[in-house]
């Protein structure tokens, strides 16, 4: 089963773009619910889409409000008010997703991707 990813409203249509040209099977947030939604309908939403959520918002790097074993996985981009280095953070993850391609992988887990490096927690 390949990767299914649903991007939260704030990633940006470049990265969504790029993603879904890689290959990767992308749902977008205003899709399926209103654009602003919370959190908590968001990540649900995900869970019900059996979909990892793909995020710049920094609440669901909380693992005491989102515990990464209850879902699917979150990946959130670390772009800290460095918008110039999205592109880079883009190429990483693509990297690694095509390295890891079972939704298993990501299971359970919350992943910081950052244009150095990506931490797993």
């Amino acid at each position: 089963m390949g990767l299914r990813l649903f991007a939260d409203q704030c990633i940006p249509t470049v990265v969504t773009e790029s993603l879904h040209s890689a290959g990767f099977d992308v749902m977008i947030l205003k899709d399926y619910l209103p654009i602003e939604s919370v959190d908590s309908v968001v990540i649900s939403k995900a869970q019900e889409l059996d979909a990892i959520l793909i995020t710049l918002n920094g609440d669901f790097t909380n693992i005491l409000n989102y515990p990464p074993d209850e879902y699917k996985g979150i990946i959130a981009l670390q772009i800290r008010n460095h918008p110039e280095i999205l592109l880079q953070i883009v190429v990483r993850l693509k990297n690694y997703l095509s390295e890891y391609p079972d939704m298993e992988h990501y299971q359970g887990k919350l992943f910081l991707v950052e244009a150095h490096r990506i931490r797993i927690r």
